[in-house]
């Protein structure tokens, strides 16, 4: 189980190493995604709090990147933070997520991407649940869920 001081040091001195690539050029990015997507996975951008589809969903599943279908996020992981975006307190594998610091809007936190492609998928911070004490907050538009991998 990943805790606190474990993301600071990925976010420090270097991430796990993914199970594979995926690297597109931009033109090909924008072509396979929606505008929304592309404007949060490929640019960082973020959605509003509580306009997530995925948000008040808990149906059983997989939550996969939108960009690369690699699985991120286990239903039975995800919890309801009252923040406006979907919350996880673990990866589904502890080299699914790509950690590294982030001051924008002066602020410091961490930022979470898929270590697979790049993607921008949301924020993480130390004010979840125990045990892990982790929240993964999450952009909607970032994921898929698979509830097929629940059958």
């Amino acid at each position: 189980m990943l805790t606190w001081k474990d993301i600071i040091n990925f976010s420090v001195k270097g991430n796990p190493t993914p199970d594979k690539r995926v690297e597109k050029p931009e033109a090909e990015w924008r072509a396979q995604l929606t505008p929304e997507q592309f404007r949060i996975t490929r640019k960082k951008g973020t959605e509003r709090a509580h306009s997530g589809a995925l948000c008040s969903i808990y149906d059983e599943g997989q939550y996969n990147c939108v960009c690369c279908n690699t699985p991120l996020f286990d239903s039975t992981i995800k919890f309801s933070s009252g923040t406006g975006w979907p919350s996880f307190t673990q990866p589904i594998k502890e080299n699914a997520i790509k950690y590294e610091k982030d001051s924008t809007f002066g602020m410091v936190r961490v930022e979470v991407m898929c270590n697979t492609c790049d993607a921008h998928l949301g924020h993480v911070f130390p004010d979840g649940p125990e045990p892990s004490g982790l929240r993964y907050c999450i952009n909607s538009e970032s994921m898929v869920l698979d509830k097929e991998i629940a059958e």
